[in-house]
């Protein structure tokens, strides 16, 4: 096994574990990303109004669908039991 393996393997695992925590937080980080896009706007005057809530909008709906890909029964295949919380 070579070393480039290894690190594809671990990128793997650290995408799967960045999915499974953002499926977990959606609605958090859709309120991160409404909160960013104001303070952004408010300090710009509304200047770029138009560009910010493309953003968000595109943001927010690659979080849903990051979500709606780790709905119940969609998680991590790795046959372990999701610890409790």
């Amino acid at each position: 096994m070579s070393v480039f393996d290894g690190l594809k393997g671990k990128a793997g695992e650290l995408k799967d574990r960045a999915t499974e925590l953002v499926g977990e937080n959606a609605d958090k980080i859709k309120g991160g990303i409404d909160h960013a896009g104001n303070f952004v706007d408010q300090k710009t005057g509304g200047k770029y109004s138009d560009k910010i809530d493309g953003f968000q909008a595109k943001a927010s709906e690659a979080v849903e669908n990051i979500d709606r890909n780790q709905g119940p029964g969609k998680g991590p295949e790795t046959g372990q039991t999701p610890p409790a919380v």
